[in-house]
């Protein structure tokens, strides 16, 4: 089944600039992002700085920046990051730097971020083009956040309070796409990403 797509407040644009996915907790988003980057390893995704302690398997630069408070506080202070939000006790936030570094050089760029974060890009870059991730129904997005058996119930409550908020701001995006197809949403950015 192909993803659907529904259009936002702004036309989908074109041009070599800075693509932002967001969408609520549970999406799909770090699927998608691993199947774009495993199918067009030329697209750069930023790495995001956290607070939160590593997990099993997650190393120092590859999946987070892992960053004290006091270093994370330090990076907000210097003007480094381009967008941060808050979340369940952690922060996470995008280095400035590598993202302009990288659209400079023509290299197709990526933020994977929640909604607090994307509504600061917009701010901040208004030139970016912001995509939407939907689950098909609410009841699907309740389903794969509980399949995934990775957090306590209290997160999840949380995570989905969330979500409610964030498909309410759907309409803030340039466009949105319907998870229905991994492949079919990765086939999608990367025409967005290679216009």
């Amino acid at each position: 089944m192909p993803s659907a797509e529904r259009p936002g407040v702004r036309p989908g644009r074109s041009g070599r600039r800075l693509t932002v996915l967001s969408g609520p907790s549970g999406v799909g988003k770090s699927t998608v992002v691993a199947e774009l980057r495993r199918a067009h390893p030329e697209v750069w995704l930023s790495v995001s700085v956290t607070t939160r302690k590593p997990r099993p398997g997650e190393t120092h630069g590859v999946e987070y920046f892992f960053a004290d408070d006091p270093g994370f506080d330090r990076l907000i202070a210097e003007g480094e990051l381009l967008e941060w939000a808050e979340f369940a006790g952690n922060r996470y936030g995008t280095p400035r730097g590598p993202v302009l570094e990288h659209l400079e050089a023509g290299v197709p760029t990526l933020l994977e971020i929640d909604l607090q974060g994307a509504r600061q890009v917009r701010e901040t870059m208004p030139e970016a083009l912001l995509v939407f991730l939907a689950p098909p129904s609410w009841q699907e997005l309740e389903s794969r956040l509980r399949g995934r058996g990775t957090e306590p119930e209290d997160v999840i409550a949380r995570r989905l309070d969330a979500g409610r908020v964030e498909l309410a701001a759907e309409k803030e995006f340039d466009l949105a796409l319907v998870n229905t197809s991994v492949q079919d949403v990765c086939h999608r950015l990367i025409a967005l990403l290679s216009a």
